[in-house]
């Protein structure tokens, strides 16, 4: 579910900062940040301590 809020805020940010007139690229970039970021974060997350079973 994380990984759906984040894409949607992404996309979301993408709107508004190319509305903004922020080049297209560089608004998407930030958002692949946020997505990949959150692919991280989930694949680590049963490496942590206190995760395991």
């Amino acid at each position: 579910m994380g990984l759906i809020l984040t894409a949607t805020a992404g996309l979301c940010l993408w709107i508004i900062l190319w509305s903004l007139n922020i080049s297209g690229l560089d608004s998407i970039l930030i958002a692949v940040v946020m997505v990949v970021i959150a692919v991280g974060v989930r694949q680590l997350l049963p490496f942590l301590p206190g995760r395991r079973e």
